[in-house]
């Protein structure tokens, strides 16, 4: 929440999006001046780290208020933090992250500019690998990052007060991890730097860097962190709860429609464009959580894959679970060989278990929640309920299996 009304104002609608801003003069101050042409633009850094295939709607948060500071005639800093990423971010972890290897952040890099490139104009920001400055400093220059601060003052954070109460490990490196991206901003001389509320101790280590260095400090404008589909974690690839800006829109609509009436009302105003106005009419007492979820998913459908998409997937899943028709385009999925689960004999070919086609089709992330799933009658192929977990199930190719109301694959059999 920002507390300035007219700071409120000039921001808007990023505001909506804002927990907090460390400190609010600053920034009133800096926009000000470039207002009124006593300074250039400001320089806005935004920092991500590659470690996973995917960027989501989570990152879009602060991505998209680095946008609208790009369109306000500032200057965009991604930071692309392929070498951070190697070290892994301690934010909000209540155990060591393990560390990433540089092929497979590589890996990760080289999707990564196609998606944020939805949100950016990439060809009016300034994109920096921080690789740039890391991999080239010697192990001395380290040693001095390193006594910029203290064990005490590290401890300060909240995570790593909890971890270190519970003695639970908390590894150098990580320590490390918030000196490496305050440097950054050094680095970088950042007027303004964008995160979420789980960065708030890392964004407070570049200002105390740049005090060091002499220069002004940051301003540091903080996001709140928006749960995943599950309603519980932080929305996470790695969790499997998260709206990637990759998926098609079918998905991605599927997957909005299915947040708790609860979460709500923070993927509309964080997630979406949305009016403040409209938000609000949606939430409005004796509106029905069904339509305001409706409008909700084909707002996040319309912000990364254009008007057309958006009303089209609405209708398609309006279609799929209201009349309960199988979508026309669904997933193919290849089935290999079925494997005998051990002390039981081979499948005829042709054949697999029931929990052997859900585990195929990503349905299920174990074999025990996929027999959850069969038994409690939850799993059909060709519209014939599948019951039994051990039974040989003959598949045609083409034959399309579903689970619940929602997940639909096509089988491919060679």
């Amino acid at each position: 929440m920002i507390h300035d009304a007219h700071l409120a104002t000039r921001l808007a609608p990023l505001a909506r999006t804002v927990d907090t801003v460390t400190p609010e003069a600053d920034l009133a101050r800096k926009l000000a001046a470039f207002d009124a042409g006593k300074r250039g633009p400001l320089r806005v850094k935004f920092g991500i780290d590659p470690t996973s295939t995917s960027v989501h709607v989570g990152n879009g948060i602060p991505l998209w208020n680095l946008r609208r500071f790009q369109d306000a005639g500032h200057q965009a800093v991604l930071i692309i933090g392929d070498y951070t990423a190697l070290v892994g971010d301690p934010s909000g972890k209540d155990k060591t992250r393990p560390m990433l290897t540089p092929a497979q952040v590589q890996a990760n890099v080289t999707t990564w500019l196609e998606q944020i490139g939805r949100i950016l104009d990439l060809r009016r920001t300034e994109v920096r690998h921080n690789s740039e400055w890391f991999s080239r400093m010697p192990f001395v220059e380290v040693l001095q990052l390193a006594n910029r601060m203290t064990v005490q003052q590290m401890l300060e954070r909240d995570s790593f007060q909890k971890r270190f109460g519970e003695g639970s490990p908390i590894s150098i490196r990580e320590f490390l991890y918030c000196l490496m991206q305050g440097w950054d901003s050094v680095m970088v001389r950042a007027d303004v730097e964008l995160g979420g509320t789980d960065q708030t101790f890392n964004l407070n280590v570049g200002r105390r860097l740049m005090e060091q260095e002499g220069m002004e400090p940051q301003v540091c404008v903080v996001s709140p962190l928006v749960e995943g589909t599950d309603g519980t974690a932080k929305m996470s690839k790695s969790l499997g709860n998260a709206i990637g800006l990759a998926d098609a829109p079918d998905a991605k609509f599927g997957a909005a429609m299915r947040i708790s009436d609860a979460l709500l009302p923070k993927y509309l105003r964080l997630l979406t464009d949305l009016t403040d106005e409209a938000v609000e009419a949606l939430l409005a007492p004796g509106a029905h959580p069904r339509d305001a979820k409706l409008a909700m998913a084909e707002a996040v459908v319309r912000r990364y894959d254009g008007p057309a998409a958006a009303p089209a997937a609405r209708e398609r899943w309006i279609h799929q679970i209201s009349e309960g028709r199988a979508p026309d385009e669904m997933p193919e999925v290849a089935l290999a060989p079925s494997v005998p689960a051990p002390g039981r004999p081979a499948l005829p070919a042709g054949h697999w278990s029931a929990v052997d086609l859900v585990v195929a089709c990503k349905f299920a992330p174990s074999r025990s929640e996929a027999r959850r799933l069969v038994e409690q009658g939850g799993v059909t192929l060709d519209d014939a309920r599948l019951s039994d977990v051990h039974a040989p199930v003959a598949v045609r190719d083409g034959a399309v299996l579903k689970v619940g109301n929602r997940r639909y694959a096509r089988l491919r059999v060679r």
